[in-house]
């Protein structure tokens, strides 16, 4: 049986939990694993490090801190933008979460935190930026 290592692909069930117990997301719900290719970035380099070695049928549930998950939220992600940037049909309200077009033409998303007068504040920090989480994984297939 194949054994995950660096280059793999690994076809997965995860489960992301934060500290209360709650549920920040999981492929279980729709009930399409995911797929990823070890060292690809979309995930991070701790995270990988706690697959590695784990073959199909493995269960394992990982508890990563903040910095070791999705990272600790950077002041530098949060911008201020002119209301007058949001037209159309776009609701602008605090908690909604838009898709801004980076600077390398690649959509980012962003949650607006504050509105004051003409100035919306934007956070493009990951929403789980800042959270210690359990990773909860079933690894299905390893190629």
């Amino acid at each position: 049986m194949t054994s995950i290592h660096a280059q793999s692909q690994v076809t997965l069930h995860f489960a992301i939990k934060m500290a209360d117990g709650s549920i920040a997301d999981s492929t279980y719900q729709s009930g399409k694993p995911a797929r990823l290719v070890m060292g690809d970035g979309s995930i991070s380099d701790n995270f990988e490090h706690c697959l590695l070695g784990l073959v199909a049928g493995d269960k394992k549930a990982v508890e990563l801190a903040a910095k070791d998950a999705f990272g600790l939220p950077n002041p530098d992600h949060i911008h201020y933008m002119d209301r007058a940037k949001f037209v159309g049909d776009a609701e602008v309200e605090v908690g909604t979460i838009m898709a801004f077009s980076g600077p390398d033409g690649v959509e980012i998303p962003g949650i607006i935190t504050e509105i004051a007068g003409d100035s919306v504040t934007v956070d493009f920090n990951h929403p789980l930026a800042g959270h210690d989480v359990t990773f909860e994984v079933e690894i299905l297939a390893v190629e």
